[in-house]
């Protein structure tokens, strides 16, 4: 069970849990990142679910709050409920699937070894080497998003909706921990993006789940992608390869194929969720 904290309790983030915290004072319009001034407001906050700015107290997961105390603001919580025992909950199940995806990849040539244009280049023609493993691919990246909706299910009407569900029966059920789970991949991609905007001055013109699209001069993301004066990967930014949470090429369209699809759709839409396919529906995000 947690602990819970009230008295404006001291932040550990080394303590899991949920804090509730007042995070409508940060600015992120001036931030110092590798020792450059980053514009954050021009991408959407991390601390809220919609990318809106933080209006008064909320309830935020740890890795949440620790990423507003790297970025230098002053937190001051209200109370908290944390688990004081601690462990790698979810070590043993992700690295099976990892695992799985990693050697899928590498049978149909996908090496982690492979960088650059290599990398490109193997991952464009993977899905011909062999059509049963292109859907095994799928399968694993299906199982992995699917496990951690798990930890949350909501009652899919098998009872009144006052009543309790069959999945909260299930000692797996840990909203919680699917909390920790999004807001550390949350604060992880926006971490890239003020480190991708303090290397190159860089910043996206769409994001969406897992798709974020940059102005390119050319159609590669190495044309876009920033590096060091020795040609590899400034630190912290996006870098190309197959491990999970590395950077793959979801597609590249022209300027004017996306005032076009402004003119034809008009209203309010994601161009991250055409960028591939031009079908909003059928994004597969890398």
């Amino acid at each position: 069970m947690p602990t819970h904290l009230t008295g404006n309790p001291q932040f550990d983030p080394a303590l899991p849990g949920s804090w509730l915290v007042d995070l409508s004072h940060v600015d992120l319009s001036h931030v110092r990142v590798n020792g450059r001034t980053v514009d954050g407001s021009r991408l959407p906050s991390p601390f809220t679910p919609k990318g809106d700015h933080p209006e008064g107290p909320a309830w935020y997961a740890t890795p949440t709050v620790t990423y507003a105390v790297e970025l230098g603001f002053d937190i001051a919580p209200i109370e908290t409920y944390v688990r004081t025992q601690t462990g790698r909950y979810l070590d043993s199940w992700y690295k099976r699937p990892r695992d799985a995806y990693v050697e899928t990849m590498a049978d149909m040539g996908v090496t982690t070894d492979l960088q650059g244009a290599e990398f490109l280049e193997a991952m464009a023609r993977r899905k011909q080497v062999d059509p049963t493993l292109a859907l095994l691919e799928t399968a694993i990246k299906a199982t992995a998003k699917g496990a951690i909706g798990k930890l949350r299910q909501r009652s899919r009407g098998q009872v009144p909706y006052y009543d309790p569900y069959p999945a909260l029966d299930r000692w797996t059920w840990r909203p919680d921990i699917r909390a920790a789970v999004l807001a550390n991949q949350r604060t992880g991609l926006h971490r890239k993006l003020m480190k991708t905007a303090a290397a190159a001055d860089l910043y996206p013109v769409a994001i969406g789940t897992d798709a974020i699209v940059y102005p390119s001069p050319g159609p590669s993301p190495l044309d876009v992608l920033p590096l060091t004066p020795e040609g590899k990967p400034a630190p912290g930014t996006f870098r190309l390869g197959v491990s999970p949470g590395m950077a793959k090429h979801q597609g590249t369209q022209t300027v004017l194929w996306a005032e076009a699809q402004f003119e034809e759709r008009g209203g309010v839409f994601n161009i991250s969720n055409l960028i591939k396919t031009a079908d909003p529906t059928a994004g597969e995000g890398e």
